[in-house]
């Protein structure tokens, strides 16, 4: 079964009429698998920075500080002590923490389609027939998105994921210094990026693609 959109050129002129696939653009929404699959990304994607030296690490310390008896003062064997200033942490940060979290890829692939279905079924996603400009620039590419955004999306608040059937290095740049704006290709499509954006804009080829690897 399919449900169909309409695809628009650049000038947010309809095109013709295009077949989606149900199985990835009409999934009911879960929001507790969502979830899930969010934190897993987010938690995948986390950097080990905090790092700590215990006291088998900080340097010095070899030598008693002071003799065992008669001092008057507290008996203490190292200056790498975690009480002593200069001295080893005691449970801080280290750096082999793992935030890994697995996640089974029918379950993330069910996460994505059900972002695309919630964009769909609230008219945010927009099928434009191509994106290949003749003159990559920034004023340009702005001009593209605000006529799609206003004629289409009926919006005037920009937060717009762009979906590319390939990695073009040329639009991308081209619209990097545009607030709010983000360029992917279809093997970076990821549940965040979909999330972190109210408007959708996609390809026709790119869902064509998209369509072909996971409608099986």
């Amino acid at each position: 079964m399919s449900l169909k959109i309409k695809i628009h050129n650049q000038v947010a002129e309809e095109v013709k009429d295009l077949s989606l696939a149900e199985a990835i653009f009409a999934v009911p929404v879960k929001t507790e698998l969502i979830h899930q699959a969010v934190v897993a990304q987010n938690n995948n994607a986390r950097q080990v920075l905090a790092h700590t030296k215990d006291r088998s690490e900080v340097s010095g310390g070899g030598k008693k500080p002071w003799k065992q008896k008669g001092t008057g003062r507290a008996r203490v064997g190292s200056s790498r002590s975690p009480i002593w200033i200069g001295g080893g942490v005691t449970f801080g940060p280290r750096k082999d923490r793992n935030f890994k979290q697995k996640i089974n890829q029918k379950m993330k692939q069910k996460a994505i389609f059900m972002a695309l279905s919630d964009r769909l079924q609230s008219n945010s996603l927009v099928v434009i027939d191509n994106l290949k400009i003749d003159d990559y620039k920034t004023k340009k590419v702005n001009e593209i998105f605000s006529t799609l955004e206003s004629k289409i999306l009926k919006t005037d608040r920009r937060s717009l994921l762009v979906i590319n059937e390939n990695k073009d290095e040329k639009l991308k740049y081209s619209a990097r210094n545009l607030e709010d704006v983000k360029v992917i290709n279809i093997d970076n499509i990821n549940l965040v990026d979909i999330l972190n954006h109210r408007y959708l804009l996609i390809t026709e080829k790119a869902v064509a693609a998209f369509t072909k690897r996971y409608n099986k």
